[in-house]
C-alpha cells in the first residue's frame, strides 16, 4: 500500500513560495496543535463554522490518512495558522468496463482571502501533479467549488451531477416490482456492512472513487449521533430475495409543523439495478411529503421511465462535478474498455507536459485497448506499427486535442465530435470523430455521487 506521507516536499514549490516569504511543508500527522490549525484553515476557507469536538476529531482522522500540506506566513499575527491548504492521497477511480485506475486525488484546496495573487495556488496544483506523478497515478482528480481555477492545470470536468426533484403529487409507480425487501435499520447496524455495499456500487459506476474511512460514518450521523442533525436522519436498506443487502438510503424529512414535508437524501448507494429501482420506490412513495430531493445523482437517471408521469421528476443544479487531469496518458487509456475497434492516433497536447506525445490506441474486439507512445510503437524502417497483438500500418484516424478535452472524453460523459463542434478537437482523418465517439463511449453514463 503506498504512503502518501512518503512523498517529500516539493522542491520546486517550496523554493518559489520561499521566496515569497512563505514557507510550504507538509503537516506532520503526529503533531497535534498543527493539524489542528491545518484543518482549522481549511474550514475557514470553505466557510464552514468552526467545528464541535466530534467533527473536528473525525477531520483530524481523515486528515491523518493523507498528503497534507500548508503553506504558513511566518510574519502573520497567527503564524501558526497556515494561510493555505491542500491534501492528496491515492484512490481508486472506476472506469468503463468495471475497472479501476490509480489516481490521485486533491481536496482541501484553500487561499486566505489575505493572501491571494501571490501564486500560492499556482505552487500547490502544480506540486499536486508532481505528487501524483510520483506516486504511479494515472491521472488526478477533485471536485471544484469554482469552474475557473482548475482548467489552467489540465483539468477538465469529466461527469457531471444534478439534484433530483420529484413531485410526491404526480408520482405513480410503473416500474417492476423488486424481488427483494427494503426495511428501517438503524445507521449503528448498518455501518458493518456499508463498507462492502459501497465497494460494489462504486465498481459499477465510472466515475465513483474508493471511499475512505469515516465518510460513510459522517453521512449515517455517527460521527456525533447525539446532535440534533444526526438524530434526523432515517436509513433504510435493501436486501435482494438471497438476503443479501444491495444497497441503503440516508435521508431527513424537513417540514414545518402540522405541514407536509420534503425528503432530503444525501446518501443513495445501490450495487444493482433491482437495488436501485427499490430504494427510488421507497422515497418517492413517502407519505406526508410533497416533494423528494437526491443530490448529486446521474444526469441519465432511470426513475423518469419508472413513472407514470416523467414529469413528476426534474433535474436541478445540473453541472460539473468530478474534475480529471491526465498524467500518464497510456496507463488511463490501457485502464478503461470501449465501446467499439479501432486504431485511433492521439496528438495531446499539454503545457505542463505531464501527458504531451502522441499516442496509438487500438482496441480489439474485447474491448481492451493496447496503448503505445507513436515513437515507441513504430518501427522506423518499415512504418509499421509494433504489438504483441498485431503490426498494422499508422492509423489513418486521428484527433489532435489538449490533456483537458482527453480528460473530458475519459470516462465517455463528453463526446469527441462535440468537442470538435466546440473548436477544442480537430480531426486529423475523415472519419476520426466518428471511431472517436464510438470507442469513447461509456454503456453507463459517469456519474461522482459524493464531494472530496
Amino acid at each position: 500500500m503506498f504512503d502518501p506521507h512518503s512523498i517529500p516536499a516539493d522542491p520546486t514549490a517550496v523554493n518559489a513560495l520561499a521566496g515569497r516569504g512563505f514557507d510550504y511543508r507538509q503537516v506532520d500527522p503526529a503533531d497535534e496543535s498543527a493539524m489542528q490549525a491545518w484543518v482549522q484553515a481549511e474550514t475557514r476557507g470553505f466557510h464552514h463554522a468552526r467545528p464541535e469536538a466530534p467533527e473536528l476529531r473525525r477531520a483530524l482522522q481523515v486528515a491523518r490518512q493523507r498528503n497534507v500540506r500548508g503553506v504558513y506566513d511566518l510574519s502573520a499575527q497567527d503564524a501558526h495558522m497556515p494561510v493555505a491548504t491542500v491534501d492528496g492521497w491515492p484512490s481508486g477511480l472506476s472506469v468503463p468496463g468495471g475497472r479501476s485506475v490509480d489516481a490521485w486525488a486533491v481536496s482541501g484546496v484553500t487561499v486566505s482571502p489575505t493572501h491571494r495573487r501571490r501564486g500560492i495556488a499556482r505552487a500547490l496544483l502544480e506540486a499536486q501533479l508532481r505528487y501524483a506523478k510520483s506516486a504511479g497515478a494515472a491521472l488526478a482528480m477533485l471536485t471544484a467549488t469554482e469552474a475557473t481555477i482548475y482548467g489552467r492545470f489540465g483539468f477538465s470536468p469529466a461527469a457531471s451531477a444534478a439534484t433530483v426533484h420529484v413531485d410526491r403529487r404526480r408520482v405513480h409507480w410503473i416500474g417492476p416490482e423488486s424481488p427483494g425487501r427494503v426495511e428501517f435499520v438503524e445507521p449503528a447496524d448498518l455501518i458493518g456492512k456499508a463498507p462492502a455495499i459501497a465497494r460494489r456500487a462504486v465498481a459499477r459506476t465510472p466515475g465513483e472513487i474508493d471511499r475512505w474511512p469515516g465518510l460513510l460514518e459522517r453521512h449515517l450521523g455517527l460521527v456525533d449521533p447525539s446532535s440534533a442533525e444526526s438524530r434526523a436522519i432515517r436509513v433504510a436498506r435493501y436486501d435482494d430475495a438471497a438476503g443479501q443487502a444491495q444497497g441503503f438510503v440516508a435521508f431527513r424529512v424537513v417540514r414545518r409543523p402540522d405541514l407536509p414535508g420534503a425528503v432530503e437524501c444525501d446518501l443513495f448507494v445501490a450495487a444493482s439495478d433491482d437495488a436501485e429501482r427499490a430504494l427510488w420506490r421507497f422515497l418517492v412513495e413517502q407519505d406526508f411529503v410533497t416533494e423528494i430531493r437526491v443530490r448529486l445523482r446521474s444526469v441519465d437517471e432511470p426513475l423518469p421511465w419508472l413513472l407514470e408521469d416523467p414529469r413528476a421528476v426534474s433535474l436541478h443544479d445540473v453541472g460539473d462535478h468530478l474534475w480529471l487531469r491526465i498524467i500518464d496518458p497510456v496507463a488511463a487509456l490501457s485502464a478503461r474498455e470501449y465501446g467499439g475497434t479501432g486504431t485511433l492516433t492521439l496528438e495531446v497536447t499539454d503545457p505542463l507536459g505531464h501527458a504531451a506525445g502522441t499516442f496509438v490506441l487500438d482496441v480489439a474486439g474485447d474491448g481492451r485497448a493496447e496503448v503505445r507512445p507513436a515513437e515507441v510503437a513504430t518501427d522506423a524502417a518499415s512504418g509499421q506499427f509494433r504489438s504483441g497483438r498485431r503490426s498494422r500500418p499508422q492509423a489513418a484516424h486521428g484527433l489532435r486535442l489538449d490533456a483537458r478535452e482527453l480528460a473530458s472524453i475519459y470516462l465517455g460523459g463528453t463526446r469527441p465530435s462535440v468537442l470538435a463542434r466546440a473548436g477544442r478537437i480537430a480531426e486529423l482523418a475523415p472519419g476520426s470523430l466518428a471511431l472517436a465517439d464510438r470507442l469513447f463511449h461509456a454503456p453507463r453514463t459517469p456519474h461522482l455521487s459524493i464531494w472530496f
